[in-house]
This record gives C-alpha cells, structure tokens and sequence, in this order.
C-alpha cells in the first residue's frame, strides 16, 4: 500500500493514480480530485482543510497553544506569590 501524496489516504494496490514528472518524481493520487489540486490548481495540502496534513499542523499548532497557556498561567502565579510574599514582609 502507498500513500496519496496529496491527502495522506492509504491507496491500495492497482487502486488510484500514479502520476510521473519529467525529472522522474512521481505521485500517487487515491481520486481524481487529489489529482487536481495538487497538479492543476497547484494548491499546498497544508492549506487544505480535508488533508491529513492540515489536520497534524492543526493538531500541533493547538498542543503549543495549551503549552504557552499552562507556562504563563504558571509565570503569573509565580508572580502574584512573590509580590504576596514581599507585600508581607
């Protein structure tokens, strides 16, 4: 099995598209409409909703928000304790 090179499906054998370029790279397209944006419409899969590769940047980009929330959730609290604790002295 291989892997579309536009949305990151599992194509099985003797299913799909295989597409070669002059320089020798090719492509494997699971449907006509991978086909399509990748070749004619020259779209990024990044930047296209459907794919597997803008569902994992959405993912990380999500987990490194939660992780800058936590550390300056943390910072703050450090923060507020340390002037609690001169304000008592």
């Amino acid at each position: 099995m291989v892997e579309c090179s536009f949305c990151g499906k599992t194509v099985k054998l003797g299913q799909g598209k295989i597409y070669a370029k002059k320089d020798g790279t090719s492509y494997n397209f699971c449907a006509n409409k991978c086909e399509t944006n990748l070749i004619e419409l020259k779209r990024k899969p990044v930047k296209t909703k459907w794919t597997n590769a803008h569902h994992k940047l959405k993912s990380t980009l999500h987990t490194a928000k939660e992780t800058k929330k936590t550390e300056s959730t943390k910072e703050l609290s450090e923060k507020k304790s340390k002037k609690n604790g001169e304000a008592k002295k």
